[in-house]
């Protein structure tokens, strides 16, 4: 049985983090409906696993990475948020700083007041306070 699945599969796309997410929302929505017990919620629910299903099973392996790129290239910048408040919090002495330019991190000791950062990158400078 689990040969003749991984025949199925082969040549397909399977799951990724766009896939991830939309599962997380269906579940989501179905809590909800179990709860609030409403057609439209049901609706949502049922949607998304049809294109939860159809992305998995999908054989145009481009699309469905095209697909999973946008989607990453529009979470970026809330990853690149946290990422940069996680390293603060964890590193009391120095902070962290991304290059407007190339958007590299940067770190720079903490209490030195207004300073000129230097991206080790591009070379692009720009003023901070640390």
């Amino acid at each position: 049985m689990k040969d003749k699945f991984y025949q199925f599969m082969q040549g397909r796309y399977g799951s990724d983090q766009l896939n991830s997410f939309l599962i997380i929302i269906s579940i989501i929505c179905f809590i909800i409906n179990i709860f609030i017990s409403n057609i439209v919620i049901e609706i949502v629910f049922l949607v998304i696993w049809f294109i939860v299903l159809f992305r998995m099973f999908s054989k145009n392996i481009y699309a469905r990475n095209q697909e999973n790129e946008k989607y990453l290239n529009f979470l970026s910048p809330l990853n690149r948020y946290l990422r940069l408040k996680l390293m603060n919090q964890q590193e009391p002495t120095h902070k962290h700083f991304a290059c407007p330019n190339c958007k590299q991190m940067v770190r720079v000791p903490k209490g030195h007041g207004k300073i000129i950062i230097t991206c080790p990158n591009c070379k692009n400078k720009f003023e901070k306070r640390s």
